[in-house]
């Protein structure tokens, strides 16, 4: 790893980390402040949820109403849509641009003529990658934590909490190193920008489906969401090895052939 790429490229994609997180932790900060007042009129709001079709509470993640009473079964059925797709897309955006950016940006041939291997080049890209999506997780877990405590009506689950925010950020991992592989695939020097976001998009779309309909869940097991288990009002609920396993499993394998394929690619300069 070459120290003054890794410094360089943090330099250029702390802007995008820093938007992205500020906007996670506002969006996870405001649902959550909203608990004091559902519990308040908890028998108006599941009144109005029981005229609303299950399949439709199934698509925003309500398997059971009664999970919302509890403010960490609140905090994975509201906020896990902002940190597992909005904290997937962000992943996938900055790793699938960030080899591409020298090539469509004409800036490759640059890069190349300093004394560096196409092996520090990648791996500096990659500790960028790897810390940004650590640094999101962190601080939207944080803030998540915060809430949880001011907002709390009664003690909550810490371990629960931090296995749910372990796999979260085991699968932002997973689709940063999907972004990686997807931008060693591409032939012509553009962005892949669009193509990231609608790959999370439709993934996470196929895992709703799956929970709606009885008859497809199977098909769920096709998209990394399906291996992230929420269910943290569960008394079962617990880490399990082999989904830590999984998620680690396919991101390593991506990473290497990312690797792989990188160092033998074109350059369009």
């Amino acid at each position: 790893m070459n120290r003054n790429l890794f410094y360089f490229e943090m330099r250029r994609n702390f802007i995008s980390f820093l938007a992205w997180t500020i906007a996670i932790t506002l969006l996870v900060s405001v649902t959550m402040s909203v608990f004091p007042t559902f519990m308040q009129n908890q028998s108006k709001v599941f009144g109005m949820m029981k005229l609303i079709p299950k399949s439709a509470l199934q698509f925003k993640g309500i398997s059971n109403i009664s999970d919302l009473l509890s403010i960490l079964g609140f905090y994975a059925v509201n906020n896990v849509i902002y940190m597992m797709v909005l904290g997937s897309i962000f992943a996938i955006v900055l790793s699938s641009g960030i080899l591409l950016k020298e090539e469509y940006g004409k800036t490759a041939e640059y890069l190349l003529t300093w004394p560096l291997t196409r092996g520090e080049v990648f791996f500096s890209k990659l500790a960028v990658v790897l810390l940004f999506i650590f640094l999101l997780n962190l601080a939207t877990s944080l803030a998540g934590f915060i809430c949880l405590e001011i907002f709390k009506s009664s003690p909550f689950n810490i371990k629960a909490f931090l296995i749910l925010s372990l796999y979260t950020f085991l699968l932002n991992l997973l689709f940063g190193s999907a972004g990686l592989f997807l931008s060693t695939l591409v032939k012509r020097a553009k962005p892949v920008t669009s193509f990231s976001i609608g790959l999370v998009l439709v993934l996470y779309f196929i895992y709703t489906i799956s929970k709606i309909t009885e008859s497809i869940s199977n098909i769920g097991y096709l998209t990394p969401f399906k291996f992230v288990n929420v269910e943290v009002i569960n008394p079962a609920y617990r880490l399990e090895f082999w989904r830590i396993a999984y998620f680690l499993g396919i991101t390593l394998l991506l990473l290497a052939i990312s690797y792989r394929l990188y160092r033998r690619k074109d350059m369009y300069t």
